[in-house]
């Protein structure tokens, strides 16, 4: 019997400090109830905090902190555009404390902190997604039609990946279907202020402007002009290098832009969040000409991170090809999951 054991107490005392491992940061907020367990990240005002007792994560407001520990690495942005990498603690009530990896400390209250990121438990908690689906079926015609709008982004130390994509495709008896799509990737670079660099490269196909494909490619920088735990305001510009190519032409139309930009997001009102943008482009080899891009979405949250999310995008140019519309639009109703 007593050579079981042995490899019993091992698991035991195995499991144990595993467990322990997994429960090293704590959390002591306004009502003074104390959590144990991890840190996974703090954004738009909201600390997601995991323990083992629990199938879900803890969504604590970011105002209702009083005390943060945790021995893992993780980046912290501040309201002075500090992005420093470090170990966190709480010295006092409502201060939080990084440690970097040299020794050096920072200290800062806690409603000026933004943004809290773990770097070191694995790439899947270094990125967030979402994927939302729509789907419309009208009798008149057998009218079908199918929407899509997904995005992606991932952030490291000093610089993030963002990307989305949208689709719709419509399919109905006797026309021709309608198909449009558009997307971006955008790369971020941060500087120790409010200032950021930018490579971007979008993309656009669309039958009813009888365009095949247009690829802008983007390079510029930007500025963020208010920054809190409830809404960020930047504007950006530069200058992009604009591909097109148009049903029936058998050559690239080739022209290069400048681009001036306004990103508006709100995020601290309930199960509400509204993010908006613009992005305009004068041409400066083509004469007269000037493009636009606009955005705005609105999500409403559900519970198990599913949401339902109303995306307006609308493109203008002023030289459209040929007779088609300088202005054209989509509007999507959508249900959607996010992790």
């Amino acid at each position: 019997m007593y050579k079981y054991l042995t490899p019993i107490i091992f698991l035991l005392v195995f499991l144990s400090s595993t467990t322990t491992n997994a429960q090293k940061d704590s959390l002591i907020v306004k009502n003074n109830h104390y959590l144990l367990g991890e840190v996974k990240s703090m954004e738009k005002g909201v600390l997601t905090f995991k323990t083992p007792y629990s199938k879900s994560d803890f969504k604590v407001k970011w105002n209702e902190v009083q005390s943060l520990f945790s021995e893992s690495l993780f980046i912290t942005s501040t309201k002075s555009a500090r992005r420093v990498y470090g170990k966190i603690s709480s010295p006092e009530t409502g201060v939080i404390k990084v440690t970097t990896q040299d020794g050096e400390e920072y200290t800062f209250p806690l409603e000026e902190v933004l943004y809290i990121k773990s770097l070191e438990r694995g790439f899947l908690d270094r990125i967030s997604a979402g994927i939302d689906l729509g789907f419309t079926l009208t009798r008149a015609r057998n009218q079908r039609q199918f929407t899509t709008r997904s995005r992606f982004s991932y952030v490291s130390r000093e610089w993030s990946l963002d990307a989305s994509f949208n689709k719709l495709v419509t399919a109905q008896e006797e026309i021709e279907n309608i198909r449009r799509g558009d997307g971006n990737l955008t790369a971020v670079y941060f500087t120790r202020k409010d200032w950021f660099l930018l490579g971007r490269m979008e993309y656009l196909y669309n039958t009813e402007q009888f365009l095949d494909l247009r690829l802008n490619t983007l390079v510029g920088a930007g500025n963020d002009l208010i920054k809190s735990n409830s809404l960020y305001w930047r504007v950006f510009g530069g200058f992009a290098f604009n591909n097109e190519n148009f049903v029936g032409e058998s050559m690239d139309r080739q022209s290069a832009e400048a681009w001036i930009a306004t990103e508006l997001n709100i995020f601290d009102k309930g199960d509400l969040s509204l993010l908006t943008n613009i992005f305009v482009y004068p041409s400066i080899t083509e004469r007269n000409r000037i493009r636009a891009d606009y955005r705005l979405d609105l999500m409403y949250k559900l519970p198990l991170d599913f949401y339902i999310k109303t995306g307006l995008t609308v493109n203008y140019d002023n030289q459209p090809f040929q007779l088609s519309r300088t202005t054209d639009y989509i509007l999507q109703t959508t249900f959607g999951w996010s992790w």
